[in-house]
């Protein structure tokens, strides 16, 4: 008697429990959205959680490792130009768009994307899938995010303006005391603080991800109260996911090829790719929430779609990487970490 097999979906299709989550926080948000004092509590809540974050990926971050990532400049140098110049250039380029096929509030997020600095976690764990230069990643995400804290802000105030982004310079001190100080205070703290959370990790997946959720339900909420969401179609959101495919293929294939150009090696430009063709949820949410207050849902809808995007398609990415043949000095040296060290004669 045969059984019938329940479908799966294909293995490089990564089904991701998170993106789930996301959209059952969305839902809930249009479902019972906090008002009233109610929403004072849990945009404070949202505030304290994101700080939490950030202290967090100050205590995650070696100085060590920072200090020996400077040494590798040029890549840096390469991960920063692709995320706050050529993503920026190609947010302005769509503005060709409006509004034939993005509204101009989608068309305000699809920017406000463009300016995100990158991400970290999801950067690391492709170029280390893919076999890439991972203490690059490392430092290239953390710079990233440290740079982006100013320039993301300042960026908006210039392209977006104050048409949609409420920037001041209340809102640069606010996102700098949401997010840069706390990551100061993890790094003094380090010493004391990263043995214990070495030794619980779960715990820092349980802090990362239900931050970014509270900012979600926060953003979305208002966007409810407010009513904004009856500006958005599902036609329109079709074009906004097919805008967001192309700009990821544009990234993605820059940064591969500009690194060769660029001389650099393989690892390096996987760390490249993957650095500089990324966003950060964690990092765009609260600066979202400062910059545009009750339209803070249209701002993040599109980070929120590039998000899972730029996952699914880099995870197929770095699969297919991981397989690539290495040089021989490369091959040679994995084999030789592989190898079992030889026992002493005492112990044979």
């Amino acid at each position: 008697m045969n059984r019938r097999r329940t479908p799966r979906p294909p293995s490089w299709l990564p089904v991701d429990p998170y993106l789930l989550a996301l959209i059952g926080t969305v839902v809930i948000a249009a479902l019972l959205p906090a008002s009233g004092a109610a929403a004072e509590v849990a945009g404070g809540a949202s505030t304290g959680a994101v700080a939490l974050l950030f202290f967090l990926y100050g205590v995650r971050l070696s100085t060590r490792e920072a200090l020996d990532g400077l040494k590798h400049w040029r890549l840096h140098t390469a991960v920063l130009g692709c995320t706050f110049v050529v993503f920026p250039l190609l947010g302005l380029a769509a503005r060709g768009l409006v509004p034939f096929v993005l509204t101009p509030q989608l068309y305000s997020g699809l920017l406000f994307l463009c300016l995100v600095p990158s991400t970290i976690q999801s950067s690391i764990a492709f170029t280390s899938m893919a076999r890439g230069n991972v203490p690059a990643a490392i430092c290239a995400g953390s710079f990233s995010s440290l740079a982006g804290i100013v320039i993301t802000p300042l960026l908006a105030a210039l392209l977006i303006g104050g048409g949609q982004a409420g920037f001041s310079g209340d809102s640069l001190l606010k996102i700098g005391a949401q997010l840069l100080l706390p990551f100061v205070a993890g790094q003094l703290l380090r010493r004391w603080v990263s043995g214990f959370l070495s030794r619980h990790k779960r715990l820092l997946s349980v802090v990362d991800r239900g931050s970014i959720l509270l900012v979600v339900y926060t953003a979305f909420s208002e966007g409810m109260v407010a009513g904004v969401w009856h500006q958005v179609t599902p036609a329109r959101l079709a074009a906004l996911l097919g805008v967001e495919a192309v700009l990821l293929a544009v990234m993605l294939t820059l940064s591969w090829y500009g690194g060769k150009r660029l001389g650099f090696g393989r690892e390096d430009r996987i760390a490249l790719q993957f650095a500089g063709s990324k966003k950060s949820l964690a990092a765009g949410l609260p600066m979202a929430s400062v910059l545009f207050g009750a339209h803070a849902s249209l701002a993040v809808l599109p980070l929120m779609l590039f998000h899972q995007t730029q996952l699914m398609v880099c995870a197929v990415i770095a699969k297919r990487r991981s397989r690539d043949p290495l040089p021989k000095e490369a091959a040679g040296d994995e084999m030789a970490r592989a190898r079992p060290a030889a026992r002493p004669a005492a112990l044979r």
